[in-house]
């Protein structure tokens, strides 16, 4: 089959009995552009090209072919394979070589829970049929909202790891016009104050000397406040890239606004990404960021990147009171010893230690796992994060505020038990 495919697409040649996988290919590229990926006309002839050159042989190898080519970042692997499983549905698909694939309804005969990605994929794939206006025999009924949910509100209460495209990007112009954290500290520098409490000597002193001494004006000064340094350490193992990934916006955000923000990736090793996200571009910032960490949705070693933390980079960057932003589920199963001995240092060498819990989402939410046991005693808050409403919490409890509800004493309670 040869000829021209949509979006500008040159499909090449196929052999005789594929059918028109060519042209499905070509519609499963655009539905991942549409899903979030960034796919362009020549990614979607390489991919057809690779099906061509592999030869077909099992399901497994045609997922392997087409991810190859698709996927250029780690986070984009969840949507990928949740696309793929939507699509390409079939079991006997592509040994058969079917003509036409037609993508249909999920089965909900057995009610699982929403997978990462899988709103953004939805969206992507059924947002036309969506669309198709319906006929409308029933009679028009007035329905009274004055206890309903606004678009707005919804969207600050909705689940970022449930979100469909359009919503995260709806939910990043959110995170943009969030309000900076208000937290200063006093330092042992002064400034010039204009209010007559404390005066300065030596620029009273030097001011006199414009007149020869003639006349003596007081100056005054008072203690010189900064923006203590933010120091964020995000978890990117698979239970957690959902929630990093939309929180790196709100750390691009105050990197840009404010000075002092250290940022630091963590797996299966620790890296550092304050650099990159100082691109004034955020989505330059991610792809920056994606390049340099190698370990993004793999495992997790909580206990040995916290002691690589405190051992090469806690003396940098803990000064002048820090705020320490740990953002992990404490899902850690081997070196909790180490894990408790790790958290008490870095909470000793820092002003505030919060810790952001995505699983306290849950009502029903135990401090039962190891890991959680063991970091719980030393932090200071313990917060959730994974919708705007929480993060615009925690922009209040930087900025001084304090609430009972991120209280740790609450949970600690349970393990004593």
């Amino acid at each position: 089959m040869t000829g021209a495919a949509a979006d500008g697409v040159i499909v090449p040649p196929i052999p005789a009995g594929s059918g028109r996988l060519a042209d499905n290919i070509v519609f499963f590229g655009r539905a991942l552009r549409k899903a979030g990926l960034k796919i362009g006309p020549g990614a979607i002839t390489d991919a057809i090209a690779a099906v061509e050159a592999i030869g077909i042989g099992s399901r497994d190898e045609f997922h392997a072919a087409l991810c190859s080519v698709f996927v250029k970042r780690h986070e984009d692997l969840a949507v990928f394979d949740e696309a793929f499983r939507l699509f390409w549905r079939s079991r006997d698909l592509v040994e058969k070589m079917i003509a036409m694939m037609s993508p249909v309804a999920l089965d909900h005969s057995e009610r699982q829970k929403a997978k990462p990605g899988s709103s953004r994929v939805s969206d992507a794939l059924f947002a036309e049929k969506r669309r198709e206006p319906q006929r409308k025999d029933d009679p028009d009924v007035e329905i009274d909202a004055r206890f309903t949910m606004s678009g707005n509100e919804l969207l600050r209460s909705m689940d970022f790891a449930q979100m469909s495209a359009a919503e995260l990007a709806a939910a990043k112009r959110e995170l943009s016009r969030l309000e900076l954290p208000l937290d200063k500290v006093k330092t042992r520098r002064f400034a010039t104050s204009h209010v007559h409490r404390h005066v300065d000597p030596r620029a009273t002193m030097r001011a006199s000397l414009r007149t020869g001494g003639a006349l003596v004006l007081p100056r005054y000064r008072e203690a010189r406040q900064i923006h203590p340094p933010l120091v964020v350490l995000a978890d990117i193992s698979g239970s957690m890239s959902q929630y990093t990934r939309i929180f790196l916006h709100f750390l691009h955000v105050l990197t840009e606004r404010r000075r002092r923000v250290h940022t630091f990736l963590f797996g299966t090793r620790l890296t550092n990404v304050t650099r990159q996200l100082r691109h004034k571009d955020p989505d330059e910032a991610f792809d920056e960021c994606a390049r340099l960490v190698r370990d993004w949705s793999g495992g997790t070693r909580i206990g040995e990147t916290l002691h690589e933390f405190n051992r090469l980079w806690s003396r940098r960057v803990l000064g002048q009171g820090a705020v320490v932003l740990i953002i992990t589920d404490g899902l850690e199963r081997e070196g909790v010893e180490q894990l408790a001995a790790e958290m008490d240092r870095l909470h000793r060498s820092c002003r505030r230690l919060i810790w952001l819990n995505p699983l306290l989402r849950f009502d029903g939410f135990e401090a039962r796992a190891r890991g959680v046991r063991a970091m719980l005693p030393h932090v200071d808050e313990f917060r959730t994060v994974h919708n705007l409403s929480s993060l615009s919490d925690l922009v209040v409890s930087l900025s001084g505020g304090s609430s009972r509800d991120a209280d740790p004493r609450r949970f600690l309670k349970q393990m004593t038990r």
